[in-house]
């Protein structure tokens, strides 16, 4: 019985680690999607965002969740909206940003208070936060390393330093931020790679 037990927790452990690396494996391939497709990233995070609304208009007609509850689920995907308007250009520090990330704690503020008030099963609460809460945010968090590889296509006076040109900023802003960048660094720090015999 004692070492079944012991067992048991040594098995829990190695699927802890399996899926682990599983979901960052998982995020790396979709973050390398995202930044080879860009546009087509662009269209699916609009897909959800419209969704998502559409699932709000349904809670206003089929449930009795708090308008509280809707409207802010609702500011939130114009939020959303409103960061995708410079897709896959994402400023941390724009007043969209800000915002969706205030709405976004907001959301779960009011979430939890209400799900802890009034009982529904987990799998009804699950669908919730999935797909009303983290959908959208964990797509936009996937695309932040799209922003490392698209070139710059217009002059914008507030980017350039000096009289540098487009292209020159854009090769002289140093060393990419992102996702991808995050993994490719994990990637060569834990598993260094085996030098390769050039023929």
């Amino acid at each position: 019985m004692g070492f079944m037990y012991i067992l048991s927790w040594i098995a829990l452990i190695f699927q802890i680690v399996f899926v682990t690396i599983s979901i960052a494996a998982g995020l790396y391939y979709i973050a390398e999607l995202v930044e080879e497709y860009t546009s087509a990233a662009r269209k699916m995070i609009l897909m959800m965002i419209s969704f998502t609304m559409f699932v709000y208009v349904m809670f206003i007609f089929c449930d009795d969740l708090p308008w509280s509850m809707i409207i802010m689920g609702f500011v939130t995907q114009l939020l959303h909206l409103a960061i995708m308007s410079t897709f896959p250009f994402i400023r941390f520090l724009s007043l969209p940003f800000i915002g969706t990330v205030l709405c976004l704690i907001a959301n779960h503020l009011l979430a939890f208070q209400y799900f802890t008030s009034v009982y529904y099963p987990f799998t009804q609460i699950l669908a919730y936060f999935t797909i009303c809460l983290w959908m959208v945010p964990f797509a936009l968090f996937v695309s932040l390393s799209a922003n490392d590889n698209v070139l710059p296509t217009t002059v914008n006076d507030s980017h350039l330093a000096g009289d540098q040109d487009v292209v020159t900023n854009y090769f002289s802003r140093g060393k990419k931020q992102g996702l991808l960048s995050l993994f490719n660094y994990l990637k060569n720090s834990i598993m260094p790679g085996r030098n390769k015999k050039s023929f």
